[in-house]
C-alpha cells in the first residue's frame, strides 16, 4: 500500500477486516507500506499491521513477491504509480478520483486495458458503491420499482474548511490534489448517481466557487499536522461546486459538492424521483434506505424507512445479527472482498479505470463550463 493517511489507514482495516468476515478466494498478506519518509512509514506500518515498510515505490513495485499495490497517496501521483505497477504486472486498487486530468486518467486506462489482456486487473476506489442501502437502491430503481427515472439530486455537503483560518493542506493545492470539492467529494456524487441508475452524464453546466482564498501554512508545510506559520498560501481549488446535468437515459440532475456546509460533517444525499415512486438516501444515517411507492393505495402514500441490514441486503449478511448497523469502514472491507472475488474469476473489477476515465471527463466537463460560462458542456 502507498500511503499511509486519511484512506491509508481506511485501507489497513478493510485489508485487515475482511478476510475475517468474507470468505475470499485468496488471503490477503499485507506485505509492505510504503511512505514518503522512512520514520513516518515504519511507525505507521507498526499501527496499522503491515510487515514491513518502506520510502520507496519503485522498488517496492519491482518486486516479484508483490501482487496487488493498493494507491492511497495524493492524485498528482496516482497516474505514475498506477501505470508502473501495472506494467510489472500487478493488480492495482486507486484511490478516487482517478487522476488529476483527463489525460492522465486516459493514461492509465489504457494501462489497465493492456494490462487486463494479461489477466491483471485495476480497479478505481468508489467505496460508496459498497454501502448496502446504496447498493440496494441500485438494485430498486434498476428492478423498476420507481418507474422511469425523471428527477436526480445529489448533495455532499461537509465543513471542515469552514474555519477561514484553518491551515493549508494538500488538498487545497491544485498541482497535488487536481481540483477542490469537485473532486474530492463531488466524484462521489458522480459515480454513485451512475452506478445507481445506469446512465451517464452526457452534458453539464456548472459553477465553482472559493470562497477563501489564503489560508496560514504550516511550519512544516502543507499538511493536517504541524503549527501555523505567520505565512499564508494560496488556496487554488474550489471551495463549492454545483451543476445541473442530462443524463443518458433523459433523467436531470442537479449536484452540490462543498465543504463549506455548515453544520454537515459528512452528509452525502441522494435521492431519485421516477414515474412510479422514488428513493432517498443520507450518509448520516448510513443504514437506512427512504422509498416511495406510488402503487400503494392513496391514502397509504408516504416515504416508508427501511432499515437496510437483514441478511437478504447486499453485504450485511456477512456481518451482526438483524438491526446491527454498519459504518463507514465497512464500504471499504466490501471493497476488498469484491476486488478479490473478481481477480479470482479472472473477470474485470468494477469501477474499472475507464469508469474512472469517465468520471474524470465529467468533472472536466464542469470545470470547463465554469471556466467559460459556456453553459451546456458536454462529458
Amino acid at each position: 500500500m502507498i500511503g499511509h493517511g486519511f484512506m491509508g489507514v481506511a485501507h489497513s482495516q478493510a485489508w485487515r477486516v475482511a478476510p475475517r468476515f468474507f470468505d475470499l478466494p485468496a488471503r490477503p498478506v499485507m506485505s509492505v507500506l510504503v511512505g514518503r519518509d522512512a520514520g513516518s512509514a515504519s511507525a505507521a506500518a507498526q499501527r496499522l499491521g503491515w510487515e514491513s515498510s518502506s520510502d520507496d515505490w519503485r522498488e517496492v513495485v519491482a518486486r516479484p513477491d508483490i501482487d496487488l499495490v493498493d494507491i492511497c497517496s495524493p492524485g498528482d501521483s496516482h497516474a505514475e504509480i498506477a501505470i508502473a505497477a501495472l506494467r510489472a504486472g500487478k493488480h492495482v486498487l486507486c484511490e478516487k478520483p482517478l487522476a488529476n486530468t483527463v489525460a492522465e486518467a486516459e493514461a492509465m486506462s489504457e494501462a489497465a486495458s493492456v494490462a487486463a489482456s494479461r489477466g491483471v486487473y485495476a480497479m478505481v476506489g468508489f467505496s460508496y458503491r459498497r454501502v448496502p442501502a446504496i447498493t440496494f437502491a441500485r438494485d430498486l430503481i434498476r428492478a423498476g420499482r420507481i418507474g422511469t427515472l425523471r428527477r436526480v439530486q445529489a448533495a455532499y455537503l461537509q465543513d471542515w474548511l469552514v474555519d477561514e483560518n484553518g491551515p493549508m493542506t494538500w488538498r487545497l493545492d491544485k498541482d497535488r490534489a487536481g481540483s477542490g470539492s469537485l473532486g474530492d467529494i463531488g466524484a462521489h456524487a458522480v459515480d454513485a448517481v451512475q452506478f445507481i441508475t445506469g446512465q451517464t452524464f452526457e452534458q453539464v453546466s456548472g459553477a465553482l466557487e472559493t470562497f477563501v482564498r489564503e489560508r496560514p501554512l504550516l511550519a512544516e508545510g502543507i499538511g493536517l499536522g504541524g503549527t501555523p506559520s505567520t505565512e499564508r498560501g494560496v488556496v487554488t481549488v474550489d471551495d463549492a461546486a454545483y451543476f445541473t446535468a442530462r443524463l443518458s437515459g433523459g433523467a436531470v440532475a442537479t449536484v452540490e459538492a462543498t465543504r463549506f456546509a455548515t453544520g454537515r460533517k459528512n452528509a452525502f444525499r441522494l435521492e431519485f424521483s421516477g414515474s412510479r415512486g422514488a428513493v432517498s438516501f443520507d450518509l448520516e444515517r448510513m443504514n437506512e434506505l427512504e422509498f416511495y411507492d406510488g402503487d400503494d393505495p392513496a391514502g397509504e402514500q408516504g416515504f416508508r424507512r427501511i432499515l437496510v441490514t437483514e441478511p437478504e441486503h447486499p453485504y450485511a449478511g456477512a456481518w451482526w445479527p438483524t438491526g446491527h448497523g454498519l459504518g463507514y469502514e465497512h464500504a471499504f472491507s466490501h471493497q476488498v472482498r469484491d476486488l478479490l472475488v473478481d481477480i479470482a474469476a479472472g473477470r474485470q473489477p468494477e469501477p474499472s479505470f475507464a469508469d474512472g476515465l469517465q468520471v474524470q471527463r465529467v468533472l472536466d466537463a464542469v470545470e470547463t463550463s465554469a471556466a467559460n460560462g459556456s453553459g451546456w458542456t458536454r462529458a
